[in-house]
């Protein structure tokens, strides 16, 4: 079925946001001269000036206040009552200005009429930091108050430093009192095996392997017989992938779990969603929209025969011929001084850089039994790159997680890799492995045909590609002529796109910049 969205919440928090912009506007322009006598005559010149400095405050608080109103937040209307109250006396009294006071009212009493519609609690989390920044401020504030009733001796910047104090912990408290409510990841053992046996039984797609990194959380259907993984950034919850487990419970799941994150004021998506649930997902009421293309190849189908793929051949031969041998290795095979020098490979590969991935990618390359590990040796057995396959274990496929090599390995080591994994696949019977997922494939795509916004958007992906190089990606993954299986980012509504896009850039480490505080996958022995 479909949500229903209560939309008061929105208007009024439109309304505020312009009441905000119209108070700062007030605040900064002369009053009606006639209005502003009139008040000279009966206040002290110092009382409407304050007022003025009251309305710029408030001004902007307004509007800092109408995003959390627009997510229901009870403790934004809270704040959003008596500051419309405040601005509209500031109004009267800095200058008699009665039409902004009258906006202030009618806003001040659209919130009380519709104030049930603000229900999403603050974050319970926040409440201890809210504490001891409140006091901070306090404390700031007394400091400040009492140089300014007695001029102490004192260095000359002491009052800007209180000023600044102030400024600081009034920002600190209001980000604190607005915060969203967070979620830290806990996960106890037993969920985790649940997840796992799951994963063991009804994983048949390519990323349902990645629910059991340990950075996700799970949500569990009530008979226990599926779930989904999910992880909450700056108040978006984002479902890792499809559902997993008996599927004639994901519709009530994936509402049950809306249901939880409308209560939390969360905005929700599911990131990289497949082709096979895009109906449910759209019969849930949320927008589905093309994120990109994942590469799958089939290892009974593939053939280094033909001129398309000589390129790709040539360096396979090239390796072999320099004494390179692929080894496939389970995790639990590899012994401490192997894994080092694996890891020695991932790091010297990844240098200052932080280790992307949140959909398709391990955060441990050790935690479970399951997963395989392709390694090139070269002749003297000095390992010069590996691939990480996890399984798809219903499907009896594989997806790769990872990809690792030396800087002074010969090009065209990850193609010689490739090919080797999908020979050993086939003599495994391996129905399928996934290469990697390519964002905007189809805007990289050079030839195709694209309306006017089509070609725009071409342009924009060519140019994040500098940055993020997906066009290279694409190129690679092309070289092998997998079958290109769509994949999706369901949301809720246009409006939560900047949210949830920024959420998901943090989550896979594209916003993090190199430097020694990027993130390693872990090292440690596997868990039991």
């Amino acid at each position: 079925m479909n949500w229903r969205h209560p939309r008061a919440e929105r208007v009024i928090a439109a309304a505020t946001g312009a009441v905000g912009l119209v108070t700062i506007v007030s605040a900064l322009t002369p009053s009606v001269a006639s209005r502003s006598e009139m008040v000279a005559s009966v206040l002290p010149p110092v009382v409407p000036e304050a007022a003025r400095l009251a309305a710029l405050g408030s001004g902007l608080g307004l509007i800092w206040l109408s995003r959390s109103l627009g997510r229901r937040q009870h403790r934004a209307w809270l704040l959003a009552v008596a500051l419309v109250v405040a601005t509209a006396t500031a109004h009267l009294i800095k200058g008699l200005d009665f039409e902004e006071a009258a906006a202030s009212a009618l806003v001040c009493a659209a919130l009380i009429r519709y104030r049930r519609h603000f229900d999403v609690p603050g974050d319970p989390a926040a409440i201890k930091p809210l504490l001891v920044t409140a006091f901070a401020l306090a404390s700031a504030g007394g400091f400040l108050t009492f140089y300014a009733l007695h001029r102490l001796q004192a260095p000359e910047d002491l009052e800007d430093i209180l000023t600044a104090a102030v400024v600081v912990f009034s920002v600190r408290s209001l980000y604190l009192w607005l915060r969203p409510w967070t979620e830290a990841v806990h996960v106890s053992v037993a969920q985790r095996r649940l997840a796992h046996r799951l994963v063991s039984r009804y994983g048949r797609d390519s990323l349902a392997f990645f629910a059991l990194r340990q950075d996700k959380s799970y949500f569990f259907s009530p008979s226990r017989d599926a779930f989904l993984a999910y992880r909450v950034v700056g108040g978006s919850a984002l479902i890792s992938g499809d559902p997993i487990g008996d599927r004639t419970e994901f519709p009530a799941l994936v509402e049950e779990f809306r249901r939880v994150a409308h209560a939390r004021g969360w905005r929700l998506a599911v990131l990289g969603a497949s082709g096979e649930l895009v109906a449910l997902y759209r019969s849930l009421g949320l927008r589905v929209v093309k994120l990109g293309d994942e590469a799958v190849v089939r290892p009974d189908e593939f053939s280094l025969e033909g001129r398309p793929i000589r390129k790709v051949r040539q360096s396979v031969h090239r390796l072999r011929r320099a004494g390179y041998r692929v080894r496939v290795l389970r995790a639990e095979q590899i012994d401490s001084l192997f894994r080092a020098e694996l890891d020695a490979v991932s790091h010297e590969w990844l240098g200052s850089w932080p280790e992307r991935g949140f959909t398709m990618a391990m955060d441990d390359l050790y935690s479970a039994a399951e997963p395989v590990f392709a390694v090139a040796q070269d002749a003297q057995g000095r390992i010069g790159g590996f691939l990480h396959l996890v399984p798809m274990p219903a499907a009896r496929g594989y997806s790769v997680g990872a990809m690792r090599r030396r800087r002074s390995t010969p090009n065209g080591l990850m193609e010689f890799l490739i090919v080797e994994a999908l020979a050993w696949a086939e003599r495994e019977r391996v129905s399928q492995v996934s290469l990697n997922f390519c964002v905007f494939a189809d805007l990289l795509r050079a030839g195709c045909d694209r309306s006017r916004v089509g070609r725009a958007a071409g342009f924009a992906v060519q140019k994040l590609d500098r940055v993020f190089q997906l066009k290279r990606l694409l190129t690679f993954s092309d070289k092998f002529f997998p079958e290109w299986e769509p994949r999706y980012v369901c949301f809720e509504r246009f409006a939560d796109v900047p949210g949830v896009g920024l959420a998901y850039l943090r989550l896979e480490s594209l916003l993090t910049p190199p430097g020694p505080w990027t993130k390693r996958p872990r090292t440690g022995a596997a868990e039991a």
